[in-house]
């Protein structure tokens, strides 16, 4: 009997080697190649995305908007968009029991009662999704009976599926269960994803139908599989949040047909997930006092702003290096953010310990937050709250100087709807008309800042 021939491939890019190596060479990531077998060249040629057409002038080209459909979740419609795009791939990733399964049920029963909608399942039994549908109270949806419901893990029966009963939608329950007969490696493995995701892709396209793919994590938080995997699809999306808080985030990474960045706050119930309309009022601590250490921040996620409080712990340092740590912020822009405080505003922190903490479990990364937390810092090492009803935004560049933060007007309308009375922000940003009832503060300095907050007190 012929020896089988194998290789080691990377479970993070896919590059392959002849022999085993404790560190990648396309990725340098360590321990991640595994040995399979050599593929055999497959007997099928491979079919296009689309149709094939004559070459054509881009002015000869109608282009018309593209047609989309609501799921009826306004959280997850603004995610992606408006809503799913006809012939559209979405991706959709998180950690285990985070609720992706139970979201998409939720969108599905919403559509089958005007579309023909098909649930592929890889990890459970047509029992168990009755069941889960059943404890949602899905089942009274009007409509939810038509949803089909396949259990199938190999490819080739899930596309004919698809092709026989041409579903509108239709949900893979995972990407990273299936496998294809055309290769040998087992299911999971970079192949085997890369293939079964090209050829539902090219399905998908070719037939219309819109086709949501669940996605496996590391544990690192990235999608398991190739690179390639969130390059084939139209819309990647990530489900973040704490699996012991009763808050998810649903945050688009790339999305073809609108914009990236969007966030969907939902909140898991016993009912399944639902939308949190005033989003704004989960990230802000509700204290019967003034706390010390305390700023809130009006930052923007895509082309809705959110009102973020950032709370900061300055304390004496007991060890020869102060930590430095950074919940929800990022951390290497918190050493220069202390940087420039001491160098512009005299105020020193070299042998305090910093902890910084964005409420509610969000992920600031915009520049804006620099105000923020150097001004929760300040408040923080004088042990003195920052005045009552204010909110803050802008950039801190190495200079001292306070940069303008993008869309300026809508977090100005944002905070004065939930009541703040006093804004200070960058003078690029001031406008010529302040909304009702908040007082603006334009400044162009770090150390500007700092005084204006000491004469609100």
């Amino acid at each position: 009997m012929a020896k089988v021939k194998t290789q080691f491939v990377c479970q993070s890019c896919g590059q392959q080697t002849p022999r085993w190596q404790g560190q990648c060479p396309g990725c340098n990531a360590w321990n991640t190649m595994v040995e399979a077998p050599v593929e055999s060249p497959s007997t099928q040629r491979f079919k296009p995305l689309a149709k094939s057409s004559a070459v054509r002038m881009l002015a000869e080209i109608d282009a018309a908007e593209v047609p989309r459909f609501e799921t009826g979740i306004g959280e997850f419609d603004r995610v992606l968009g408006g809503g799913l795009v006809t012939g559209g791939v979405v991706l959709i990733g998180g950690d285990p029991g985070i609720g992706k399964s139970t979201l998409l049920l939720q969108a599905l029963a919403h559509l089958a009662g005007s579309r023909r909608v098909l649930y592929v399942s890889g990890e459970e039994s047509d029992a168990q999704i009755a069941l889960r549908a059943q404890r949602l109270g899905l089942l009274e949806a009007e409509g939810l009976g038509g949803l089909r419901l396949l259990a199938e893990i190999q490819l080739e029966t899930v596309m004919a599926a698809i092709e026989e009963n041409r579903p509108s939608v239709a949900v893979i329950d995972s990407i990273q269960t299936l496998y294809s007969d055309q290769l040998t490696s087992a299911p999971g493995s970079v192949a085997q994803v890369r293939e079964c995701a090209a050829q539902l892709t090219r399905l998908a396209k070719q037939s219309g139908t819109t086709i949501v793919m669940v996605g496996h994590v590391t544990k690192e938080g990235a999608l398991a599989g190739p690179r390639v995997l969130e390059h084939i699809v139209d819309t990647v999306l990530y489900f973040e949040g704490d699996t012991h808080s009763s808050f998810r985030l649903v945050r688009a990474f790339k999305n073809r047909f609108g914009a990236v960045n969007e966030l969907g706050v939902f909140a898991m119930t016993e009912r399944g997930l639902r939308g949190v309309s005033n989003p704004s009022a989960l990230f802000l601590s509700q204290h019967e006092q003034q706390v010390p250490g305390s700023c809130v921040l009006v930052t923007q996620e895509g082309s809705r702003p959110l009102l973020v409080e950032v709370q900061a712990l300055v304390d004496a340092s007991q060890v020869p290096n102060p930590r430095r740590l950074a919940v929800g912020l990022e951390q290497n822009r918190l050493a220069m953010l202390l940087a420039v405080l001491h160098r512009h505003a005299g105020i020193a922190c070299f042998d305090q310990d910093v902890f910084l903490n964005a409420v509610g479990g969000v992920k600031i990364t915009e520049p804006a937050a620099d105000l923020a937390v150097l001004l929760a810092i300040h408040s923080s090492l004088r042990n003195k709250p920052l005045p009552k009803g204010l909110v803050v935004f802008g950039e801190i560049g190495l200079a001292g100087e306070i940069r303008p933060s993008p869309r300026g007007q809508d977090r100005l309308r944002e905070a004065a709807k939930l009541g703040f009375s006093h804004a200070i922000v960058p003078r690029a940003n001031a406008p010529k008309q302040a909304p009702e009832g908040l007082q603006v503060i334009p400044v162009e300095r770090l150390e500007q800042a700092i005084d204006r907050v000491k004469t609100l007190e």
